[in-house]
């Protein structure tokens, strides 16, 4: 269905036409497709803290630390999340290969990691 909004019309009695304006209706805006992107991390002991990254985004600044094994996984967690954000803002294409290093589910997901 198409809708058209007419609007005010403006005869003129000098010349036999009448012009009526009108407006489409605007286009919806694309539909959000929905990614679940899961990333590769390496989780590294590093004398007395843990090293994490992402290899795929570590040029992107996809890299943190954290005392142990599981505040260094909420960290890159966090760093990760950030720097995807920050790529969309800036219009960069997030990375969906190699696949070893990143898997692209095209439907809304949720990864846990236990």
């Amino acid at each position: 269905m198409v809708v058209v909004t007419l609007l005010q019309n403006y005869p003129n009695p000098s010349n036999p036409e009448t012009w009526i304006p009108y407006q489409l209706a605007q286009k919806a805006d694309k539909m959000e497709e929905i990614r679940t992107y899961v990333f590769k991390i390496i989780l590294e002991p590093d004398e007395d803290r843990w090293v994490a990254y992402c290899p795929i985004l570590k040029d992107k600044g996809g890299a943190t630390w954290g005392y142990t094994e599981r505040e260094a996984l909420k960290n890159i967690r966090e760093v990760i999340q950030m720097t995807v954000e920050s790529m969309i803002e800036y219009g960069e294409r997030i990375p969906e290969k190699p696949e070893e290093e990143v898997k692209v589910f095209f439907e809304p997901s949720v990864a846990v990691t236990v």
